[in-house]
């Protein structure tokens, strides 16, 4: 049960997250606590020691810090941000959690000049009636950055402690 806990809810609300800011450009508050309060019941249960799970709350009390001054400036959403910050509790305050910013702001780059260039295409016109390309083709709205975000948190999830113990716990079956 618990492996199915931690191969299930972390994907899920990831896939979630980025379907939802590409259709709404909003990411739901809901995603963001059902990663923190999953993983706060299930990380002890693995028989994770008291000090790496403060050191995975220590990691997404930073990264909230850090976003929420960027949602402030205004250079973020309060969903990515939040998102962030819950992602980064799992990946806990380590090289998985620096793989994960790195790819998701290398795939963020990505998003953002493909959309930019739609944009400035004539496909933009076409498609602002298409319920899943409406929000990149509208110049009026910013980019739904929760698309890489939760791309990212997939890819780097496998390494994660988690997902490392979960497979284990498998493989020893």
């Amino acid at each position: 049960m618990l492996e199915a806990l931690i191969f299930v809810v972390f994907p899920f609300c990831m896939l979630f997250a980025a379907i939802s800011d590409m259709l709404s450009m909003t990411i739901a508050n809901t995603v963001s606590i059902v990663l923190v309060v999953i993983f706060a019941i299930v990380a002890p249960l693995t028989g994770m020691d008291w000090s790496a799970y403060g050191l995975h709350f220590a990691a997404g009390g930073i990264v909230l810090l850090v976003t929420f001054g960027l949602f402030a400036l205004g250079g973020m959403g309060g969903g990515d941000a939040k998102l962030l910050a819950a992602t980064a509790l799992w990946m806990g305050l380590s090289t998985h959690l620096v793989e994960y910013l790195v790819i998701s702001a290398f795939l963020g780059g990505l998003l953002t000049i493909a959309i930019l260039s739609f944009r400035a295409s004539g496909l933009a016109l076409f498609s602002s009636r298409n319920m899943f390309l409406r929000n990149f083709a509208d110049k009026s709205v910013g980019v739904p950055y929760g698309i890489a975000l939760g791309l990212g948190g997939l890819i780097a999830y496998p390494g994660s402690p988690l997902m490392v113990w979960a497979l284990g716990q498998l493989a020893a079956k």
